[in-house]
């Protein structure tokens, strides 16, 4: 079975550029193959990591959910709706050379998705077996995870930038995990962004107050900023860059 490694955390604090940071460390380490998943509404795992994502599963669950309701169906003569969602979903898989990229995309709009959904919990439980690593990007509410689509976490990464408004909304995805009785083996606190890589006295009491475990403070990094200012893929700054040299430690501080 995969390790599952789910991060979360608010919009806005670095926590997909963390992802990509993760999934190219697992992929230097080469203990075998990826699985990044795209589990955030705002969907941009795919420009940190500098590649172009095919189509979203949320998109092929629309239409295959409006199929049957709709005079223009796309579903080929003679192919079952089973078959074709299954054909649709492997052609979402974007392959690289160092792991297969899954967005999940938009959640879903009227009508009933029963069927698609489970259709698509059962293709993602048939990744499991080939893959080492699945990574999954998530949004605050981890609404994919809420609803069994994605497989049990076994280590939650929580994120947060050197804010207390950051550090109480990771608090809340603490409590939203326990509610969701997900019982991952690790829970960890990531801060990004702090000045000279040091938090202050109030957030380190917020951490505290909150419950948080922390993993380790990432400092800020001009570098990444430029990256994204210049449309260039985050994750690749330099190999010696402080926040992918910090990152980089943390991760193997988790047993990563």
């Amino acid at each position: 079975m995969a390790k599952t490694i789910a991060l979360a955390g608010k919009g806005g604090v670095g926590k997909t550029t963390t992802t990509g940071f993760l999934i190219e460390y697992l992929a230097a380490k080469k203990d075998g193959a990826i699985l990044a998943v795209d589990a955030d509404a705002n969907a941009n795992l795919n420009e940190v990591l500098g590649v172009e994502a095919g189509a979203t599963l949320g998109d092929i669950r629309e239409e295959i959910a409006q199929a049957e309701i709709s005079t223009d169906n796309p579903i080929p003569l003679g192919m079952s709706k089973q078959d074709y969602t299954e054909f649709k979903f492997n052609s979402a898989l974007t392959e690289e050379d160092d792991y297969d990229l899954l967005v999940m995309g938009r959640t879903q709009g009227k009508g009933c998705y029963c069927f698609v959904n489970g259709l698509l919990q059962s293709q993602i439980q048939k990744y499991v077996n080939n893959y080492e690593y699945i990574v999954v990007d998530n949004e605050a509410g981890m609404e994919h995870i809420s609803r069994g689509i994605l497989p049990k976490v076994d280590v939650m990464i929580l994120v947060s930038d050197c804010s207390r408004r950051g550090i109480q909304a990771v608090g809340r995805i603490k409590e939203l995990v326990k509610d969701l009785n997900l019982e991952p083996e690790v829970i960890k606190l990531i801060v990004n962004r702090a000045p000279n890589g040091e938090l202050n006295a109030g957030i380190k009491e917020e951490i505290e107050k909150q419950g948080l475990d922390l993993a380790g403070v990432v400092p800020h990094d001009e570098s990444i900023y430029e990256f994204d200012c210049e449309g260039k893929p985050s994750s690749k700054v330099a190999a010696d860059d402080p926040a992918r040299t910090k990152l980089y430690e943390i991760f193997k501080s988790l047993g990563l």
